[in-house]
């Protein structure tokens, strides 16, 4: 039998407490012992002892360890480079929410868009990609307000102070921001709050901005709205309307711009809003799978060779985004010249009335959208197509929802404007109806006849 020597560095090695780097080689002596605080005082003195494994030293100061860990060199992680949008020109259908979201681009006080439908319908897919279409906007560096270096009403606080002291604000062209609020987020990181570090290591109040600061001059987008605090809801579109957030909280006062495009989108199979909630939102859209064999096929296509080769996708559909783009600048600067006779606008209010619309937020918004569609098309004067065209986008989502009433809100919209466009061939369908209604009674009185009452007359 072959007997082994080793020595005291070699059991240390071995020993799973110095790989841990718990023990020096004398403190092993005592390894029977539980705790780390029944190390002797003996042990104390080969605090500068060699280490006894590679990469750490030890010393042992009164009862505790403390281990130090060897210098590593740094490592530069680089950022993965982000992988461009879908492009939003190549979206197969769905042509209400593609119209829909460029109306809020045209005119952003349309007040934002509600996207509801099922699930892989390109909700979220056509709400990032529409950020590509978007100016670029000239910003003060470095403010986390998106601050404009020459509008007052789009500065941040400070920012504000330093222009009306005199100072010649620097500004960057960026990107419009795209901001995505999560289910998970609180109020406080919403509206923003104190800032802690400040308060912690200064001893002074400050603001620290949250997401409604951060989406001023671009999009807030909420996927999921409807399973949404509705508190929260209603905070953000209130900032969404006013175009102002308002803070109030530890002792903490500020007022700041909060201009956004408000956009949320969800499935109506997971819950409903609240109608006031739904009136908060300028246009509203129900969108469906595609049925289309020739776009399903289309969208599939384009889908797999964006998910090949991202960057190459969307060099091979820039004359097609280059040209929305280019269609979405002359809108917005024909917006204003834009024309809607007093006839029209009639017309608009009226049919709000036939469809007994709660408040006159729907008139609004389809004033101001039917103005933007004509924008879109080129031209300055506003017809009754156009309004037909942007009626179910402004009003469906506000009708009062009857759940025994067999009609669509859809229909019950397309109804009243037939009745408005054309009067006479809408009476006309009117006593058509009636006619035949009573026609059906006289031929059931008649069945009847000489029948005791509640006798059963066998099948219609």
């Amino acid at each position: 039998m072959m007997h082994f020597t080793t020595t005291a560095s070699q059991r240390c090695a071995a020993s799973p407490f110095a790989r841990r780097g718990l023990y020096s080689d004398n403190a092993r002596q005592n390894r029977g012992q539980r705790g780390v605080g029944n190390i002797s005082d003996r042990n104390r003195s080969n605090r500068h002892q060699k280490p006894c494994f590679g990469g750490h030293s030890m010393a042992t100061k009164g009862h505790g360890i403390v281990a130090a860990a060897a210098t590593e060199p740094e490592v530069k992680v680089s950022r993965a480079k982000r992988r461009p949008n879908f492009p939003f020109s190549r979206i197969a259908g769905q042509e209400d929410m593609k119209l829909a979201l460029l109306l809020n681009v045209v005119d952003p006080g349309i007040g934002g868009v509600l996207i509801m439908g099922d699930r892989g319908c390109g909700k979220s897919v056509a709400v990032r990609s529409i950020v590509d279409l978007l100016p670029e906007i000239d910003v003060v560096p470095g403010d986390d307000f998106n601050s404009s270096p020459t509008n007052t009403k789009l500065m941040g606080p400070d920012v504000l102070q330093r222009y009306l002291a005199g100072e010649t604000l620097a500004s960057e062209m960026v990107k419009t921001p795209l901001v995505e609020l999560p289910l998970g987020a609180t109020e406080d990181r919403i509206c923003g709050t104190i800032d802690i570090e400040k308060a912690l290591s200064e001893g002074i109040k400050a603001y620290e901005p949250g997401l409604l600061a951060k989406a001023n001059r671009g999009i807030l987008y909420v996927d999921e709205v409807n399973l949404l605090d509705d508190g929260l809801v209603d905070v953000v579109l209130d900032s969404a309307a006013g175009g102002q957030n308002t803070v109030e909280r530890e002792g903490v006062s500020i007022v700041h711009p909060a201009k956004f495009i408000m956009i949320g989108s969800g499935n109506p199979a997971e819950g409903e809003l609240r109608p006031q909630l739904l009136d908060r939102f300028g246009l509203c859209v129900n969108v469906s799978t595609l049925m289309d064999v020739d776009a399903r096929t289309q969208m599939t296509l384009d889908r797999i060779a964006y998910e090949k080769d991202a960057d190459a996708f969307v060099q091979s559909v820039k004359e097609e985004q280059d040209a929305l783009r280019e269609k979405l600048d002359t809108a917005r600067t024909l917006l204003p010249k834009v024309e809607i006779p007093r006839d029209v606008r009639l017309k608009i209010s009226q049919l709000g009335s036939m469809v007994d619309i709660d408040g006159i937020r729907g008139d609004i918004v389809c004033n101001r959208a039917a103005a933007a569609f004509v924008a879109l098309e080129g031209r300055k004067k506003v017809t009754m197509d156009d309004v037909i065209r942007v009626a179910s986008l402004c009003l469906n989502h506000r009708l009062r929802k009857d759940p025994l009433d067999p009609i669509d809100n859809g229909a019950k919209v397309f109804l009243a404007l037939r009745k408005i466009v054309n009067p006479e061939e809408a009476a006309e369908e009117e006593r058509r109806k009636q006619a035949e209604e009573a026609a059906a009674a006289e031929k059931g009185d008649s069945k009847r006849a000489g029948m005791k009452a509640g006798a059963w007359s066998g099948l219609p």
